[in-house]
């Protein structure tokens, strides 16, 4: 952590953080809820499709572990963090957008577009953050791994209802 940071400095960093992953899952959830009445529900899933009460409990904790790794990378006294905190803006961007695209919008091949772009924002933050602050590159390793899951999911259920 960059010592020239006051306690609160570092209170308000990490708060807005968090402040704004709440309202990407908010409005995730809005976009989410317009798809769950009635579309998803009728489509033909993978046999690994998991169980929709799992996806509260997975994004909760996600979305904490982004919150953290964004305000320890703008927190960390490094220099040139300008890559990953563009990448780390851009996936942010791109993890609000899939939920509007599958499921308010329900085009599918277009989500996968999206969430494609994700990965490798997500990847991309991971990599130019790892000599700024290892930890939140960490962290955000099983963000990437449930987007690879999911990305896996939104192809599948594509093929079986495209």
């Amino acid at each position: 952590m960059d010592n020239r940071i006051s306690t609160g400095g570092i209170v308000a960093v990490y708060g807005a953080f968090f402040l704004v992953c709440i309202l990407i899952a908010i409005t995730g959830g809005i976009a989410n809820s317009y798809g769950l009445a009635s579309w998803y529900p009728a489509l033909t899933k993978p046999w690994f499709n998991p169980p929709n009460w799992v996806f509260g409990p997975v994004w909760t904790v996600l979305y904490g572990m982004i919150a953290v790794a964004g305000a320890r990378y703008v927190l960390s006294p490094a220099r040139e963090k300008e890559p990953t905190l563009a990448l780390y803006t851009a996936q942010l961007a791109l993890n609000a957008a899939w939920s509007w695209v599958f499921f308010y919008g329900q085009a599918m091949g277009a989500a996968i577009a999206v969430i494609v772009a994700l990965w490798f924002a997500i990847a991309g933050t991971i990599a130019f953050g790892w000599n700024k602050d290892r930890l939140a590159s960490l962290l955000l390793i099983p963000y990437l791994a449930w987007v690879s899951y999911a990305t896996l999911l939104n192809v599948a259920i594509w093929r079986l209802n495209g």
